[in-house]
C-alpha cells in the first residue's frame, strides 16, 4: 500500500455525488414531468416559490414575538472586592491592566466596574471607572484610596464641518 501524503488523498466513494439534472428526454430517467407531478401550479415554472410561503406563515406566527429592547452599549467588567482580596497583595494598585494580567477580566475595552460584594481586608489602590458605594467605603474603611477616571471625551463637531469647534478664551 502506498504512503498517504497529501498529494495521494482522495475523498470517499459516494461522498460526492453529482446532481441529476432532470427535464433532459425521457432516457435520463427524470425526463417527462422531471419529478414534478402532473398538472397544477406547483408543476409549472415558478409555481412552487409563492407555495412555500403559505407553509411557513403558520410556523411563523407561532413563534413567540421579541419584545423589550437590548442596549448596543457595551457593558463593563464586574469586580467584587472578595476576588480583590484574593488575588490582590497588601499596597497594591488595582487597575484595569493589573486585573487582566491576573485574568479576573477578559478585556478592559469597555471599563471595570467594582462591586460591594465579600469583604476587603487589605490596603489597595483602586484605579478603575466606576465604583458603586459600598465598594467604596469598604476600601476607605480597610485603609486604601479610590480613583475614578474618567474617558477623555472627543471633540465636538458643529453642524455644518467636519472640524472639531474651536473654543477660544479669552485673556484677563
Amino acid at each position: 500500500m502506498e504512503k498517504l501524503t497529501l498529494h495521494n488523498l482522495q475523498t470517499a466513494r459516494g461522498s460526492k455525488t453529482k446532481k441529476r439534472r432532470v427535464g433532459r428526454g425521457n432516457a435520463s430517467g427524470k425526463g417527462n414531468y422531471s419529478g414534478r407531478g402532473m398538472k397544477g401550479q406547483r408543476s409549472r415554472s415558478g409555481g412552487k416559490n409563492k407555495l412555500a410561503l403559505r407553509g411557513i406563515r403558520g410556523y411563523l406566527l407561532r413563534i413567540p414575538k421579541q419584545r423589550g429592547f437590548n442596549s448596543l452599549l457595551s457593558k463593563m467588567e464586574v469586580v467584587n472586592l472578595s476576588t480583590l482580596d484574593l488575588i490582590a497583595k497588601d499596597g497594591d494598585v488595582i487597575t484595569p491592566k493589573y486585573l487582566m494580567q491576573k485574568g479576573v477580566i477578559k478585556t478592559r475595552n469597555y471599563g471595570v466596574k467594582i462591586l460591594g460584594q465579600g469583604k476587603l481586608s487589605k490596603k489597595l489602590t483602586v484605579n478603575v471607572g466606576q465604583c458603586s458605594k459600598s465598594a467604596a467605603e469598604a476600601i476607605i474603611k480597610a485603609g486604601g484610596k479610590i480613583e475614578v477616571y474618567q474617558k477623555e471625551k472627543k471633540p465636538e463637531f458643529t453642524k455644518n464641518s467636519r472640524h472639531p469647534k474651536i473654543v477660544k478664551v479669552s485673556q484677563p
